[in-house]
């Protein structure tokens, strides 16, 4: 045995980046197994139950993922591990959801473990009559939390209770001078083979046409759920481009607009606004028998959301995301309620076949004075990471690097206002935050597109959903501390293929031996498990 991976009894696996069979296996890896540290020579993976059962989900047997290390593995994999992984895959589906009738169903394959999980109090709440040993009807509105209570215990169901077809409404794609391409066509297939579930493609992979493609392979009702009013007037744009849907066939339903048509954008802002302790838009939900619910970005669905959708589960539900990673940890319910990871294409392997830009990662780590390194030094903790995030040695850096990339298309971005108004003066350049009038937002995104404005300065509101295909150049002052999921959409700005041709360079600005250095490397796990890699610069260098 010669190969990149080692495999540890504790369900970590090691790989050897310089290995010449690195590549294949970090992508075979990756189907099951989550990236936990990426320094330069070795990586470390985790192999855990819910990335199991998503593999699972997506028709990975135990005898795959096994076979994946050990075709890769160094040494013999542990015994406890080969063990432990066929037990942890077995799980899955032991437990089944079906419809007899009107009636919903929980079906054990295994009668002690039906026995076992009915017993749970929780559950017990969840049931209405025993039918047999193996069979327990299921309250009409229990479907969504029996699932999240399911995959909590250890026993994910598998929902077979079929989908509402909802109001038909024919949707056609107008592909005149465009097709779908293999991986999203594939993509639409696996998630109505699989009935809901997530597809995960990086930012410029085409995300929304797979949302298009899914409405039109539907042929139905459909509410579309997104981050903010500028996304919905972006879908809303996309979708009369890509497809015979009309104006009046599309309706918003946000903060300044309430209309319900066949095809509704939805904010999930206003989805969970309350008034007088109540959700006063839930009438959305019914107001048309929906055969399709898409969210966009859903690694992003708020809390509340995830309580609204338990009770949605009799409607098809496609989740669109760059990334299932939640710094909020809740990946369970995406799997319980959305459904499992229906499609996953690598970045680089969408790279390799010209449909995104290549893109080249840098961190720029600057020092910081005496005196501020004394002050950082005798800060509270939670102030700490304020002080070095916004250094004032940054506003130099950023400067050399627009001189540098001069001509291009350069997206500045950072996490704090008065950060960011220092940035476009020093820089001459607009500012867009999100106290900026949605109208304005549109006004300045249209400029940069266009190429009047060269330069634009944006807070966090510029992470999602945004399409900026002429960007080539982002420079992240700040961030949300360690956001795997914000490095994701921010590098994702970049990679929409570019007119110019040009590569995309991704840089972080890093101020040395502080807590900003920490987040910036957990912030990068994301993009090494995706095969990206940084290039450390130190900040003398650029002036030099």
């Amino acid at each position: 045995m010669t190969g990149p991976l080692i495999v540890q009894s504790d369900r970590t696996v090691l790989l050897e980046v310089a290995h010449p069979q690195a590549e294949d296996a970090r992508h075979d890896l990756s189907v099951f197994a989550e990236l936990e540290r990426a320094p330069e020579h070795v990586h470390t993976y985790r192999i855990t139950r819910l990335g199991l059962w998503n593999a699972r989900a997506a028709g990975h047997t135990a005898d795959d993922m096994l076979g994946t290390l050990e075709t890769y593995s160094k040494f013999p994999v542990p015994q406890s591990v080969t063990v432990d992984i066929a037990e942890t895959v077995a799980r899955y589906g032991r437990i089944v959801i079906e419809r007899d009738g009107d009636t919903l169903v929980l079906r054990g394959t295994d009668d002690t473990v039906l026995r076992e999980v009915t017993r749970v109090k929780k559950i017990g709440e969840l049931l209405g009559v025993r039918r047999s040993d193996t069979v327990w009807e299921l309250l009409p509105w229990a479907r969504g939390e029996v699932k999240q209570q399911l995959v909590k215990l250890g026993w994910p169901a598998e929902d077979h209770a079929g989908y509402t077809p909802g109001t038909p409404h024919e949707i056609g794609l107008d592909e005149s001078d465009w097709h779908l391409r293999d991986y999203q066509q594939k993509a639409i297939d696996n998630f109505f083979d699989g009935g809901s579930g997530v597809v995960v493609l990086p930012c410029g992979a085409g995300k929304t046409l797979v949302g298009a493609g899914a409405m039109a392979a539907a042929g139905t009702t459909t509410l579309i759920l997104v981050t903010n009013t500028v996304s919905a007037r972006q879908w809303r744009d996309e979708l009369l481009k890509r497809t015979t849907l009309t104006e009046d066939e599309i309706g918003e339903y946000s903060g300044s607009v309430k209309e319900v048509k066949p095809v509704t954008i939805a904010t999930y802002q206003i989805l969970t606004a309350r008034r007088g302790g109540k959700y006063t838009h839930l009438s959305l939900l019914d107001a048309l028998d929906w055969g399709l619910v898409v969210y966009d970005e859903v690694h992003l669905l708020p809390a509340p959301v995830f309580k609204l959708t338990a009770e949605l589960q009799a409607r098809r539900r496609l989740g669109l995301t760059a990334t299932l990673v939640r710094e909020d940890g809740r990946e369970s319910d995406v799997f319980s309620l959305i459904g499992p990871k229906r499609f996953d294409a690598p970045w680089k392997e969408i790279e390799a076949q010209g449909y995104i830009s290549p893109a080249s990662c840098y961190e720029v780590r600057v020092d910081l004075p005496q005196e501020a390194r004394l002050e950082y030094a005798a800060a509270p903790d939670d102030e700490r990471y304020r002080l070095a995030a916004t250094a004032p040695a940054k506003l130099g850096v950023v400067r050399d690097l627009v001189a540098r990339h001069s001509g291009e298309q350069i997206l500045v971005i950072g996490q704090y206002l008065d950060q960011l108004e220092q940035l476009a003066e020093t820089l001459d350049a607009p500012t867009l935050t999100g106290a900026t009038p949605i109208d304005e937002r549109e006004r300045l995104y249209q400029a940069f597109r266009d190429g009047e404005v060269k330069v634009l300065v944006v807070s966090k509101v510029a992470n999602f959903s945004v399409d900026l295909p002429e960007a080539t150049v982002a420079i992240q002052v700040s961030g949300s501390f360690g956001s795997r999921q914000e490095e994701a959409q921010r590098l994702g700005r970049l990679l929409r293929p570019k007119k110019s041709g040009l590569p995309a360079s991704f840089y972080t600005l890093v101020s040395r031996d502080t807590v900003d250095q920490d987040f910036a490397q957990n912030r990068q796990r994301f993009l090494a498990e995706q095969g990206y890699s940084y290039t450390i610069l130190d900040s003398p260098a650029l002036a030099a």
